[in-house]
């Protein structure tokens, strides 16, 4: 079974898991919320990054222990470890973050002292909209960086272009750094579309591309280890360590430079949207 995905350790899994593993004991796990604006997502207590969450974002937790909350991330099924302090019961949700970043601020006006960043996908309570600014527990937020949770934006690689310049981090999903899976995944889902959150798990979604077929905005184009968006035939927009930022590049030229870089061919080509 698939770690990122399995919701067990050595000492407990999940209800969902009876009769599939052994474990020592099982547990209907207890429905949390992110409760700061971005927290990773580790391996093991203090261990290394594999994901990261945002504000907002419901987990089940599996386990409590030493200050670690093993989790399951609802948005991905993607399990890890969270500090327990970064949690909270699971609150109400009406909006969800537009923008690839924005602030929460102590008062509704942009001289005001900001509180939080937040970012891309962050859902949060709105209590009373004025104008430009929303009134949320978190502070007063841009009512133009805000979405209900019902309505979605159209392009996916037009969220992933506001990303350009964003430094590269592995494991990340913010505007403060994203890798690539992170780019793809957040910017489909602001469009509602749920993906994955590591490339080779996105590499199966959707439909094949065929190699005589040119690629539409949109398509996903894979190598062992990464993934771009494609922005038309000949362009992409991806978050790569090469350039440690996301660039906009030509995809010919980018597979080139790739396989001479040691990346390897294109694995897959990927269509995730049906043509309009």
């Amino acid at each position: 079974m698939d770690r990122r995905l399995t919701p067990a350790n050595a000492r407990v899994a999940l209800d969902t898991l009876r009769g599939i593993i052994d474990a020592p004991r099982f547990t209907g796990g207890e429905p949390a919320q992110v409760a700061r604006p971005l927290v990773d997502l580790l391996r093991a207590p203090a261990g290394p990054r594999e994901r990261q969450l945002l504000l907002g974002d419901g987990v089940t937790v599996i386990e409590r222990e030493a200050g670690w909350a093993f989790v399951q991330a609802a948005k991905d099924g993607y399990c890890g470890y969270l500090p327990e302090d970064s949690l909270s019961e699971a609150q109400p949700v009406t909006h969800h973050i537009v923008t690839p970043g924005t602030h929460a601020y102590s008062g509704p006006k942009v001289q005001a002292p900001e509180i939080m960043p937040l970012y891309l996908g962050a859902r949060i309570e709105v209590h009373s909209v004025s104008g430009a600014w929303a009134e949320t527990a978190q502070g007063h937020v841009p009512t133009a960086h805000l979405l209900p949770l019902d309505q979605r934006l159209e392009d996916p690689a037009g969220v992933a272009m506001g990303f350009l310049h964003t430094p590269y981090l592995w494991g990340g999903n913010s505007r403060a750094g994203i890798d690539c899976s992170g780019l793809v995944q957040g910017a489909f889902r602001a469009c509602g579309i749920d993906m994955p959150a590591d490339s080779d798990l996105q590499s199966a979604c959707g439909v094949a591309v065929p190699e005589n077929e040119a690629l539409r905005r949109n398509d996903l184009l894979f190598w062992k280890g990464h993934v771009a968006i494609a922005l038309g035939p000949g362009r992409m927009v991806h978050a790569t360590a090469a350039f440690m930022a996301v660039v906009e590049e030509d995809i010919l030229p980018a597979i080139t430079r790739i396989e001479a870089s040691g990346g390897g061919p294109v694995t897959h080509r990927r269509r995730i949207m049906a043509a309009v």
